[in-house]
């Protein structure tokens, strides 16, 4: 079945409360996302995590290389993005886009087979998962403690099993805020920590010592992503396990996390490490390297159900009878471009997933907001959905 069409959408909204992490603070989104039309009709979704406009620019740069080639050999298009983008893009913007129409690809071709993404990367090991709830970001509000408290209680509620807050602002503020959402989720809820790279290996010993004994879940990015040296040395002086792998790409970014001993937990964004495709060669190496996987997800419904999917099919680590479901990444801030334009077939009750039946991915897009939200209007659209 040979692919017609690729069009990337770049969509952008301002949020209504502003917030911040260690690194950045943010006043809107933006996302890109593809959608691949079939010679039948049949099209599949696919997004790209990072700058949209580049990653559109790197969609545009590999679509006269993957039309009219057949979308059921996925394998062989990614060979063909791979090498035409090798020399200059072995990790960044380049395999986001790779990404984005690998997606959309698995999409479409589990539309086309009537079966849903989880079956075709192999079956559903997995059929139950844990989605944790990703949150607690910073504001400017003069009740940021009040408004801490209330999200935390709002998630004890929906019946998250964990949840993950943002540290990076400073070892005494952090030891701060952990104490105070420890408190308010109890020990029913297991709680990580993110801090997206600020630290130094000295400044995040210091804090691992300060609550090792709240028995924090994670700590996510703790040091530099290129300091593999003070991963693994954070690694054996601490009790908290270690996570990391947003900013590696493909699965020879991962094999350096694994042969340094950098991780616990490794965590690749399937938008932009190189899709399905080489998440599920990703996964194989971690399964050989007996790591954890539990993706990174920052997006819209086509990004979280990607990794619903994904997760389904990963091998246990190690096999036993009794053991806790795998998990994803459920980003619970603000966000629009979300929930507005994406439409899917993931059901959360009681901080559960059940692994969807749905052809493909089991999302779709609304026509309405993607032409509201796109910051190119004039681009050609037709009825998404009905």
């Amino acid at each position: 079945m040979k692919i017609i069409d690729i069009q990337p959408y770049v969509l952008s909204q301002d949020l209504e409360t502003p917030f911040y992490f260690s690194q950045w603070h943010y006043a809107s989104r933006k996302i890109c996302l593809v959608k691949v039309t079939l010679e039948d009709g049949t099209y599949g979704w696919g997004e790209g995590y990072g700058p949209a406009d580049m990653i559109k620019t790197g969609i545009d740069f590999f679509k006269p290389f993957v039309l009219g080639e057949n979308a059921l050999e996925n394998e062989k298009i990614w060979q063909i993005m791979y090498l035409r983008s090798m020399d200059f893009g072995r990790s960044g913007i380049f395999n986001a886009a790779i990404s984005a129409i690998d997606i959309a690809l698995w999409d479409a071709k589990g539309k086309l087979l009537n079966l849903p993404v989880s079956v075709l990367l192999g079956g559903v090991k997995n059929p139950v998962i844990h989605p944790y709830a990703t949150g607690f970001y910073f504001t400017d509000s003069p009740t940021l403690e009040e408004d801490l408290a209330k999200e935390a209680k709002i998630y004890k509620e929906l019946g998250f099993k964990a949840a993950k807050m943002k540290v990076g602002l400073g070892i005494e503020k952090d030891v701060h805020y952990v104490e105070l959402l420890k408190k308010h989720l109890g020990d029913d809820v297991k709680l990580m920590i993110d801090s997206n790279h600020a630290y130094n290996y000295r400044e995040a010993l210091k804090l691992c010592k300060r609550i090792e004994h709240l028995d924090i879940g994670w700590f996510e990015e703790p040091v530099h992503p290129e300091d593999y040296k003070g991963y693994s040395k954070l690694r054996e002086n601490t009790t908290i396990p270690i996570a990391g792998g947003e900013c590696e790409y493909l699965r020879h970014g991962f094999k350096r996390l694994f042969e340094t001993e950098s991780v616990d937990i490794a965590q690749p964004d399937i938008c932009a490490s190189g899709g399905l495709t080489e998440a599920k060669r990703i996964a194989a190496l971690a399964s050989s390297y007996h790591k954890d996987i539990v993706p990174h997800s920052w997006g819209t419904w086509i990004a979280i159900s990607a990794a619903v999917h994904f997760v389904s099919n990963l091998d246990q680590n190690p096999g036993r009878m009794f053991r806790n479901a795998p998990m994803i990444e459920l980003d619970r801030t603000e966000n629009p471009l979300r929930d507005d334009v994406t439409k899917h077939s993931i059901q959360v009750n009681n901080g559960e997933i059940q692994v969807p039946t749905t052809p493909g991915l089991g999302v779709d897009v609304n026509q309405e907001f993607l032409e509201k939200y796109s910051i190119d209007k004039n681009a050609s659209t037709e009825p998404l959905w009905s």
